[in-house]
């Protein structure tokens, strides 16, 4: 079998493949099986949105010397949102790394069947 035949074989697999979207990500993200990340996700963003929200009021209320402690609370759950944002998408993303995956072991197997019948 020469190259040219692989790359066809695997072309014709692979546009199958190509349905993965942002939509169907999300899909996949808020369904039973996750719902525990989904809760644990949404639980630490509501803190954190709820104390980004506090401290930024009161920062701006306030002129004393706690205004330096108000920032940087502010700061913390800034970055606290952000990784809770990023953790979700990796979560997302997770998914269909083992749908990819599973894809490629079924062109494995698939490629090897037609490399053994020639």
């Amino acid at each position: 079998m020469d190259n040219e035949q692989i790359k066809k074989i695997m072309e014709d697999s692979y546009e199958n493949s190509r349905e993965d979207g942002l939509i169907s990500m999300l899909r996949d993200f808020y369904n039973r099986k996750t719902l525990s990340i989904v809760i644990f996700a949404w639980f630490w963003g509501i803190i954190f949105v709820a104390g980004a929200i506090y401290t930024g009021v009161k920062f701006c209320r306030f002129a004393g010397d706690m205004r330096f402690i108000y920032g940087l609370v502010f700061i913390v759950c800034m970055h606290g949102i952000t990784i809770i944002k990023v953790f979700a998408w990796q979560m997302i993303h997770r998914n269909s790394i083992k749908r990819e995956i599973k894809r490629l072991e079924l062109r494995i197997a698939e490629l090897s069947q037609v490399v053994k019948s020639k």
